[in-house]
C-alpha cells in the first residue's frame, strides 16, 4: 500500500513496486486511486478492512506548510499534523497486526530534511510534524524488529515535485540550488528507488534508519 500515491513521487513508488512484482494498492484522496482520508481513523479502519493484509505500508501522503510560527493557524497546525503524522500512525496501527502474525512486514515513511534543519523554506508545523514522523519511525521500528518487520524513514530534501516548481520562488529555488553541492533538484525517481530498497529482502538488517537523500545538502 502506497499513500499519497496521486502524487509525483507516490506514482513513482507505485510504478516501481509494480516493476517488482509487487501488487500495489494506490491510497488517495484524489486522481485513480482508493479514496481514502488518512487522517481520519475510522475510514482507514474501513479500507484496511476492505483491503485485507498489507505486507508493504509506505506512508507517503502529506501536506506542505510555508508558515512560520507566528502565522500558523491553530486550524492549520492540526490539518498538517493530521496529514503527516496522523496517518501514518492510523495505518500502520491497522497493519501491524497483520505483520506480526506473519513475522514479516516493511514500513517506510516519508520524513524529510525539515526534521533535521527546523525547515530552511518549510513552516513551522511542517517541520513539527516530520520531526514527530522520525520519532514514530524509531518507535515502530523498536516494538516491531522482534517480529520480523523492519521500519525505516526517507529524508528527501526539495525533489522536484509542485511543492518545490510551483510553492517555492524563483528566487527561492536560485538559492537552495546554491546551497546544495549536487547542484540539482532530487528527482521523484530518485526517492522512489530508496523506497524499493527498504521494502527488498536486501534490506532485512535495516531498521530504525533515515535515509537522507539530499543532494549533500546537510551531511552527518
Amino acid at each position: 500500500m502506497v499513500t499519497g500515491a496521486a502524487g509525483t513521487m507516490g506514482r513513482a513508488v507505485v510504478s516501481f513496486l509494480k516493476e517488482d512484482g509487487l501488487n500495489v494498492v494506490a491510497l488517495d484522496v484524489k486522481g485513480d486511486c482508493v479514496r481514502c482520508d488518512v487522517s481520519d481513523a475510522a475510514a482507514v479502519k474501513r479500507v484496511i478492512h476492505d483491503i485485507g493484509p498489507v505486507d508493504v505500508l509506505v506512508n507517503n501522503a502529506g501536506i506542505l506548510s510555508n508558515h512560520k510560527a507566528e502565522a500558523t493557524t491553530p486550524e492549520e497546525w492540526r490539518e498538517v499534523l493530521a496529514a503527516n503524522l496522523d496517518g501514518a500512525f492510523y495505518l500502520s496501527r491497522e497493519v501491524i497486526p497483520g505483520m506480526k502474525a506473519r513475522r514479516w512486514g516493511r514500513i517506510v515513511n516519508t520524513c524529510s530534511l525539515a526534521a533535521k534543519t527546523g525547515g530552511l523554506t518549510a513552516g513551522t508545523a511542517y517541520a513539527a510534524s516530520k520531526g514527530a514522523l522520525t520519532s514514530l519511525t524509531f518507535s515502530l521500528a523498536r516494538e516491531l524488529a522482534a517480529f520480523g518487520v523492519t521500519v525505516n524513514g526517507i529524508a528527501p530534501a526539495y525533489v522536484r515535485t509542485p511543492m518545490v516548481t510551483e510553492q517555492l520562488t524563483a528566487e527561492q529555488r536560485e538559492a537552495l540550488l546554491a546551497q546544495i553541492p549536487v547542484g540539482r533538484f532530487c528527482e521523484p525517481e530518485e526517492f522512489a528507488h530508496v523506497v524499493r530498497f527498504l521494502v527488498s529482502p536486501l534490506a532485512g538488517f535495516i531498521t530504525g534508519e533515515i535515509v537522507d537523500v539530499n543532494g549533500g545538502l546537510v551531511m552527518d
